[in-house]
């Protein structure tokens, strides 16, 4: 192997479930040959009311895959009810409030009551198995409730994160055709505020669609509330008794919707179903986070994208584990709040964003090294690819240089991690997901062959070549849309998008989105998105999309615009200022641009095509190679952008 190579940590290594690279070499083999076997033994962590007929069922062609078919289960059970006769003073959930040093430890008996109430209160506003429900808060209990008791009650629930506007809400409402939204008065992150009930009125105003939206008391701000629609969820749940029946649903039934960017038009739902998902959640959960009881999981992501879903509430509960719910931002009020946490709670696991860490690690050293962190044993990193040096960062300080770093790789998509190292097991890489998870194989095709490239040293599109549990099985509403995206670039094989380089060890390099997909801060925002939102003001004749290095997020949003000619001769500063904001209205503050670059024009073909890939070359100052212009209708285009620039951004 290489020389940049961390070998495993023998004190991980003693207690892991895999003890050896043999060992997973040999399962992970036997679970590409005998994929029924390995699937149905992985099966057997989860409880099933009525028994599976078959453990896969897949038609490639018309990209339709059933795990554990005939099998009925419930989520909510599996996450709750059957951990009672054992665990149910253990603790279930530990919320972190924004409020530094405020902690309330929910019980698995606790969570029960809660979860059946929220659910009766479901089933009195008219929500029956199939429904669909949007959830649109903060990181407070009340959503863990809202999660666990549409699961219970068989509604399909549609998680929205708390920092999309009214616009991205409502669209996301319909598409779904929510008949019931859940919200609170307020947010609270980072100190601050978030009208979240005042957004959802926005959203829904007009509607007919929304029948009931429910509301969470997290401050002590009065809302307006209109009669017949809106009701206080804790008045609602007095009401309720503490018990609600599972529903038996099928493994196949859908357990939720979460919106997903794409490169072009509206977000995708991508659907994820019950049996498979659970299992794969759990499984992953154990294995890669070397979960044993007692453990406390710190997973500091949030609910409304997948890494909350699947390493917050699904895998963990699963388990009967002990999962930290964060409300706060990790440089609230100062950078040392996650080192804190793991302290007054005697955290065992980490898993957070490579964009937290390098907010983090700009801080400095000392914030760390005030807090003790003895209780850590292992570190994650989700969202997107790991700075070398940062992941040094993360081992040498955070960690001590005695915690294993697991760099996972997945997908909203995915349901769960697919490439990662297995702590106390695989040797770790700086920067590097390393080795595919049991039953995924993962394949690297030559973009300009469409053919699947073997051996080792070789760089190509990242594609997947067998189904697994916990993938999505549809977008919501149109399936067409699912094989044309994720199936047909590349017939016979997943494409998820990004691109890998294999190394001499066979280890994976992720190396970006192919698409035109940004992952900002670990977000996925899709350029058509930001692009058709900037072309809405008025201002606006064209606008063209790019990311760029960013030191804390990873990927920056660089903007080319073009103006209109009323607005050419304008105020610049104050029109760039109302472009970003026209943005944070649409979709949201998280996806507000970084740099708006006000051009004279854009490189395209004479067919009309933008040349991308040279307005990302200027937007990066990297301003050689720019490769074969011949094609170009306008040239010298590319010479006055890179100008433009200089001038604006030297």
């Amino acid at each position: 192997m290489s020389q940049d190579i961390y070998p495993v940590k023998p004190h991980i290594a003693e207690r892991a479930y895999i003890r050896s690279m043999d060992e997973y070499q040999r399962l992970y083999r036997l679970s590409l040959d005998n994929p029924d076997w390995f699937w149905g033994e992985q099966a057997k962590a989860i409880t099933w009311f009525h028994p599976y007929q078959s453990v896969l069922d897949s038609d490639y062609e018309e990209v339709d895959f059933s795990w554990y078919s005939g099998g009925r289960l419930n989520a909510s059970f599996n996450c709750i009810d059957r951990h009672l006769p054992d665990l149910g003073e253990r603790t279930a959930i530990i919320w972190v409030e924004d409020e530094p040093g405020v902690y309330r430890h929910i019980t698995y008996r606790e969570l029960k009551h809660n979860v059946a109430r929220v659910a009766n209160v479901l089933l009195n506003h008219g929500v029956r198995k199939g429904d669909r429900v949007c959830i649109y808060m903060t990181m407070i209990p009340d959503l863990a409730y809202a999660m666990l008791a549409c699961a219970r009650i068989g509604a399909v629930h549609s998680v929205v994160f708390g920092g999309f506007s009214a616009e991205a809400l409502r669209d996301r409402i319909i598409d779904a055709k929510c008949k019931v939204v859940m919200t609170a008065n307020e947010g609270l992150r980072g100190g601050k505020k978030v009208p979240l009930k005042k957004t959802v009125d926005r959203a829904v105003e007009g509607m007919s669609l929304v029948e009931a939206v429910l509301v969470a008391r997290r401050t002590d701000t009065d809302v307006e509330m209109r009669a017949g629609r809106d009701y206080w969820l804790d008045e609602e749940c007095h009401r309720q008794r503490s018990t609600c029946t599972n529903a038996w649903m099928g493994a196949e039934d859908p357990l939720f919707i979460l919106y997903t960017s794409g490169s072009t038009g509206k977000p995708k739902g991508l659907m994820h179903t019950t049996g498979g998902y659970l299992v794969y959640a759990a499984f992953t959960h154990r294995l890669i986070f070397d979960y044993h009881p007692g453990d406390i999981f710190f997973c500091a992501a949030d609910i409304g994208w997948v890494t909350g879903h699947s390493y917050i509430i699904y895998g963990p509960l699963a388990n009967g584990a002990t999962t930290v719910l964060f409300e706060s931002t990790p440089l609230y009020p100062d950078p040392g709040r996650y080192w804190r946490i793991i302290d007054d709670l005697g955290v065992n696991v980490l898993y957070t964003a490579p964009t937290a860490l390098r907010a983090l690690a700009q801080a400095g050293d000392s914030w760390v090294k005030k807090y003790r962190r003895d209780s850590l044993r292992i570190l994650g990193t989700v969202g997107e690819p790991i700075n070398p040096e940062v992941w040094r960062w993360y081992h040498d300080v955070c960690g001590d240089k005695r915690c294993a770093v697991v760099d996972t790789w997945w997908q909203t998509e995915t349901g769960g991690v697919l490439i990662t190292p297995l702590p106390g097991v695989t040797p770790t890489k700086p920067g590097s997901a390393t080795l595919p998870f049991f039953g995924v194989k993962p394949v690297v095709i030559d973009v300009n062959t469409s053919k699947p490239l073997d051996g080792n040293g070789v760089s190509g599109a990242l594609c997947l070549a067998s189904p697994w549990p916990g993938q999505a099985r549809t977008v919501w509403g149109d399936h067409k849309r699912f094989r044309d995206t994720y199936f047909s670039t590349y017939p016979g094989y997943y494409f998820t998008g990004d691109g890998v380089k294999r190394d001499e060890d066979g280890y994976y390099w992720i190396t970006g989105r192919i698409d035109d997909v940004l992952n900002v801060s670990g977000h996925r925002i899709g350029t058509a998105e930001i692009e058709s939102a900037l072309v809405a003001h008025e201002a606006v004749a064209e606008a063209a999309v790019v990311g760029y290095p960013h030191d804390i997020k990873g990927t920056g949003i660089y903007c080319y615009v073009l103006l209109n000619s009323d607005y050419q001769n304008g105020d610049a500063e104050q029109l760039v200022g109302a472009l970003k904001q026209q943005v944070r209205n649409a979709i949201g503050a998280f996806a507000a641009p970084d740099i708006i670059h006000i051009a004279s024009g854009l490189p395209k073909t004479r067919s009309g095509k933008i040349m991308r890939r040279i307005l990302r070359k200027v937007a990066s100052s990297e301003y050689e190679g720019m490769g074969d212009t011949s094609t170009l209708a306008e040239p010298d285009v590319v010479q006055r952008l890179i100008d433009e620039h200089k001038l604006q951004h030297p």
